[in-house]
């Protein structure tokens, strides 16, 4: 691949250098207006950005007058047909204003990124800056320590506080970063190496479109860089007139987070700015509303966010009920008995592997060997084992054998183990000898699920009374409840204690089960395991288990970015994972040149046989490198080898910082002392963004910082991160990569030829092999890794890409309601809908009497034509009659209620309007009763018509929530259910988009009538003045915010295993084996439970309506 890429090259071009050169005539022109812009007076050069205002506003003056003219149209049209032509005229329009915008701003970009590099300029030459005082300035004097007044003049300073932490301005724009600034502005990802400034860069495009008062984001992976950036970037906007602000200091749903999001320029996390996406769809009100229209957003080290956290949906949710009953704490015991046995085990049976392959009974030897790993694949002394000479290939050469023919020979190999790990795919199975321990002979049917069919029948053959026979029924499926959830419990639990590990995948912090980052090593707060594994884990770990939640809404990272008009960002490692932001986000990467050569000495990997080999060496080399006083950063994959290290280095008596998750909070401190002379660091990947460790001359003459990796990662991008933290500006540096053949890479991924090598060089401990052609192996596996993780993420959003089809109706459904300006568009489009569907169903069958029926229970009126003239019309006829009619009656409805309402309203406001500001309005439609929120000046000044207004608007919304969450439901059993659809040879994904759109259809169709059916039905009962009462202040309810973290390869391993991640469906299949096994051809007998009807078919043919619950299986 790499030579074609040279053959490329040669006659086609590097295309970085091609997308350069396509920039330099910007930044040409911008270098012409810096002369011109250098010669302005500082008022001058802040009226600059009025003008730029007028500019943009003129260009887009015509199309905005003719939004406001239909806009006011359409509040005085009561022509629902004439609404409708409106409202989609003004989406088209503003679409043109968009781009009207973005052609005007392409035109300002020169002038706008000189006066922004002027900015800079004078406030590094200029201690104060002295201009006249305008109204915003005024105010920043107010809260601003670096803005003074002094008569009709306002001094700024160019020293103030950032995040705690004092600064002076020093920065001016490079040409290169003027490049990276023309790149994010047109909406593509800014590849600039660690030290060139990224922050600074941002500036550039933040003020071009922060210019049109639409709403610029900047986004941030972490909530410290958020408001240090926010705070350090701040005068430069705010002394033209801009106005900045960070969400992540304001409460959720406040007004100082609201009024954080109207600023100009808006700083925050990319958590933060997902779920206050998610409580505005869950609002009640639209004084709850914090965010506008998603316009630009940069989002800073964007790889991070948009790769690493794509997995992980923000979810909130809320309590269910009985959520904290579980059998965590009383399964536990049994699941810690099993992995012990099953350890020591196989611990005897390594040793007699050891023993036979020694002797030369290689084929006894490799099927012992085989069992070890099937049971145990991360024992420390098998790893140690498999990296002696020739061990491993034998291993595979076994494992190649018992896996033939569709694995027919491996369950010899399983018969003696309890469980069988799969640790590429991270699955875990529970085998027959597993279940039996674990129910134990007490209670042999403690695990073993009922079934179903053959008990209904035996319940059913006794001819007991109705009632006895229904309570027996119900006995059973709570029976089989209990232990579907009993299976679950014990499969979680297994996964938590044989596949995660303390301080590698998770820390225990404050008494919690804290996730570490795999891709940084930071902790992440506020994220959860799905589907019971975190209960499992604080079950395993003595924390306390948090009661099972709901999920209220949800989006992935993917969706919520999309949604902006124009998105780009900046990091130092994207191009890496070019190929998935252009295909997923159609973003290009460019890379932006640095602006002093890089001095950084990248050696080649150091390849050991075994860890302990290697970390030796690694010591010796930072002893080294200390006493030549130069710095020293020695970079871990994990909390355990940091820790470890750490230890080695202490009794060598070398001084040095531990940076992990466990020690988080003083990162700051360890970062500003890791630039000294001999100092030595030792962290996770975490030090690898946002931190910048500055070098002192002494140390730069010393040759500079050291990178020393303990591991390749399993993603090249986070090696790269850890290389950037030295050459930074053109400082001396190096970076050494240390690898063995026990490290999880190179087990899992590694390619075999280095195994064979180093086998035929007969390698001795402690020798070391190193040369290119070793790290393109490696480098290699990690391509394969981060092939098999893309497909997990582009899995994973094609199955979000469904649910954000159905997300977008329903949430823009919901914004109608709750702004009400589009509502009886919505409404008048439900009722034509709810006459099709009424129509159509009644009209296939030629069932004019339930036609009749459901007129009256939707509609509350009789059907306007006769029987022959339903059976004569077409479909299309009856539905557009049955709308007419329908919205007529439903208008003039309204009219009545707000003519019933509006004495009563009246006398209240002609007589306590003092007392009341909203006022609550019973209203019932015969079996439930609403309480209607109304303001009170506004319903009287409307005669009425507000309070109809409110009353469709808190009708609409109740309704569509619950309907929604109920759906959300649905939608992740769905997910699970589908993944047996591979028995079939059938794609899950078709599968789960056919079932997913045939399950929103009956959910919209419900929502519409349900909606319907109260409006038309509901009325004001007769109330007097003395009845109406203030309406009190919602309570919001109690909901968590959280990121669902999915286990790396679960959802791959979910494609190919049967029932996937469906756990209930898995032990079923798993440990239900008292029955002879069924073949998928094999034919069987189901019966429908609630019917009784029987039927014989192939076994392939019944699984999905066996698995739906609807039948069993009687015989086979």
């Amino acid at each position: 691949m790499s030579i074609l890429n040279s053959v490329l090259k040669v006659f086609i071009g590097d295309k970085s250098k091609q997308d350069v050169k396509s920039i330099l005539p910007i930044i040409n022109k911008i270098k012409e207006f810096e002369l011109s812009t250098s010669k302005l007076s500082n008022d001058q050069l802040r009226e600059k950005t009025i003008s730029f205002k007028i500019r943009i506003k003129d260009a887009c003056y015509e199309d905005e007058n003719l939004i406001v003219e239909l806009q006011n149209e359409a509040n005085d049209s009561n022509n629902i047909d004439r609404k409708e032509e409106i409202y989609q005229k003004i989406d088209e329009l503003n679409d043109a204003v968009y781009q009207t915008t973005q052609n005007t701003l392409d035109k300002l970009l020169p002038e706008a990124f000189a006066v922004i590099k002027e900015t800079a300029k004078r406030f590094v030459n200029n201690s104060e800056i002295k201009v006249k005082a305008s109204a915003f300035d005024r105010e920043l004097a107010g809260n601003r320590e670096y803005v003074k007044l002094e008569g009709n003049q306002s001094i700024w300073s160019n020293s103030w506080d950032a995040a705690g932490k004092p600064i002076t301005w020093d920065m001016i724009h490079y040409d290169v970063q003027l490049i990276g600034g023309v790149a994010m502005h047109q909406g593509k990802i800014s590849e600039m190496q660690t030290g060139e400034g990224k922050t600074l860069v941002a500036t550039l495009p933040v003020y071009l479109n922060a210019l049109t008062g639409k709403g610029v984001h900047l986004v941030t992976v972490n909530d410290y860089l958020a408001k240090r950036d926010s705070a350090w970037m701040a005068p430069i906007f705010q002394f033209h007139g801009l106005s900045v602000d960070c969400i992540d200091y304001y409460k959720p749903n406040s007004a100082e987070r609201k009024n954080a999001y109207n600023a100009d320029i808006t700083y925050g996390t990319n958590n933060e700015f997902g779920f206050d996406y998610l409580r505005d769809n869950m609002a009640h009100s639209t004084d709850d509303l914090v965010q506008k229209p998603h316009h630009y957003a940069i989002v800073d080290e964007i790889d991070s966010v948009l790769i690493d956290d794509a997995r992980t949906p923000l979810i909130i949710s809320g309590p269910v009920p009985q959520g904290d009953r579980h059998e965590f704490m009383e399964l536990k015991p049994k699941i810690q008995d099993l992995v012990s046995i099953q350890r020591k085990y196989l611990t005897n049976v390594l040793a007699d592997a050891k023993k036979n392959i020694s002797n030369g009974d290689t084929k006894e030897g490799g099927f012992q060997l085989l069992r070890v790993f099937r049971g145990m694949p991360k024992n420390k002394a098998l790893i140690k084992f498999l990296s002696e000479e020739g061990i491993k290939q034998l291993l595979q050469k076994t494992e190649n054998f018992y896996m033939q023919d569709n694995n027919r020979e491996m369950p010899k190999v399983d018969a003696e183990l309890y469980y069988v790990i799969d640790e590429k795919n991270n699955q875990i199975e529970l085998s027959d000898k597993g279940v039996d321990h674990l129910s134990g002979p007490d209670n042999p049917d403690f695990f073993i699920m009922p079934e179903m069919g053959i008990e209904i029948s035996k319940i059913e053959s006794k001819n007991l009374p109705k009632e006895e026979e229904v309570k027996l029924k119900e006995d059973l499926y709570k029976e089989f409840g209990i232990k579907s959830e009993r299976i679950h419990t014990m499969n979680q639990l297994l996964k938590a204690y044989a596949l995660f590990e303390k301080d590698i995948q998770y820390v225990v912090m404050d008494n919690k089960v804290m996730i570490v980052d795999e891709q940084t090593g930071r902790i992440m707060d506020g994220r959860r395991y799905s589907d019971g594994l975190h209960q499992a884990i604080e079950a395993k770990e003595n924390v306390k288990i948090e009661a099972a939640t709901q999920t209220f809404a949800t989006v992935t990272l993917q969706n919520y970015f999309r949604m902006y008009r124009k998105l780009s960002g900046m990091t130092g490692t994207a191009v890496t994972e070019a190929g998935e932001f252009w295909e997923i986000y159609k973003l290009d990467v460019i890379e932006i040149p640095t602006n002093k050569p890089i001095a950084r000495d990248d050696r080649d990997d150091l390849v050991y046989k075994t860890k302990r080999e290697k970390y030796n060496a690694v010591i010796d080399e930072v002893t080294a490198l200390s006493k030549a006083n130069r710095p020293v950063l020695i970079g871990t994959t994990s909390v355990e080898i940091s820790e470890l290290l750490g230890k080695m280095l202490s009794i060598r008596k070398i001084p040095h910082n531990v940076l992990n998750a466990k020690l988080h909070k003083k990162e700051a401190d360890i970062v500003a002392e890791a630039g000294k002379p001999g100092q030595v660091t030792i962290a996770t990947n975490m030090a690898g963004r946002g931190t910048d460790i500055k070098l002192s001359d002494e140390v730069k003459n010393a040759g500079g910082l050291a990178i020393v990796g303990t591991e390749r990662h399993d993603s090249r991008r986070v090696d790269r991160q850890l290389r950037g933290r030295a050459g930074r500006q053109g400082d001396p540096g190096s970076s050494q990569f240390y690898v063995s053949l026990e490290d999880n890479l190179m087990r899992l991924f590694g390619s075999e030829r280095i195994a064979k090598m180093m086998d035929r060089m007969g390698l001795k401990e402690g020798e070391v092999i190193q040369h290119s052609m070793i790290s393109k192996s490696i480098e290699r596996a990690q391509k394969k890794v981060e092939e098999n993780q893309f497909g997990v993420r582009k899995r994973l959003l094609e199955y979000d890409d469904v649910m954000n089809a159905q997300r977008e109706v329903v949430y823009k459904r919901r914004y109608n309601a709750l702004n009400g300006e589009r509502l009886r568009v919505d409404l008048a489009n439900m009722v034509y809908d709810t006459a099709e569907v009424i129509t159509g169903s009644n009209k296939a069958t030629n069932d004019y009497k339930n036609f009749e029926f459901e007129l009256i229970r939707y509609f509350s009126m009789s059907s306007p034509f006769s029987k022959s003239e339903f059976e004569n019309k077409s479909n299309q006829e009856i539905t557009k009659l049955v709308y007419k009619n329908a919205f007529k009656q439903y208008e003039s409805k309204m009219e009545r209620n707000a003519d019933l309402a509006f004495p009563v309203i009246k006398n209240v406001y002609e007589n306590q309007k003092n007392k009341f500001k909203r006022i609550v309005v019973p209203f019932t439609d015969g079996n439930k009763t609403l309480q209607v929120i109304t303001d009170l000046e506004k319903s009287y000044q409307t005669n009425g018509k507000q309070l109809v207004t409110d009353f469709e608007k808190n009708i609409s919304l109740a309704i569509i929530d619950d309907a929604w969450k109920t759906h959300l439901r649905k939608m992740d059993e769905l997910k699970q259910s589908v993944q047996l659809a591979v028995h079939e040879q059938k794609d899950p994904l078709l599968i789960y988009k056919f079932e997913s759109f045939e399950l929103f259809k009956d959910m919209i169709d419900q929502v519409n009538k349900d909606v319907i059916s109260f409006l038309f039905k509901g009325e004001i009962p007769q109330e007097t003045a003395n009845t109406i009462q203030e309406a009190k202040i919602r309570r919001r309810d109690k909901v968590q915010t959280t990121k669902d973290t999915i286990p790396n390869m679960d959802e791959r391993a979910a494609q190919s295993r049967a029932a996937g991640n469906t756990q209930r469906e898995q032990a079923v299949e798993t440990i239900v084996r008292e029955q002879p096994k069924i073949g998928r051809n094999d034919r069987v007998t189901i019966k429908n439970i609630m019917s009784g009807e029987t039927k014989t078919l192939k076994y392939k043919q019944a699984l999905p309506v066996i698995n739906n619950g609807e039948w069993v299986i009687v015989k086979s």
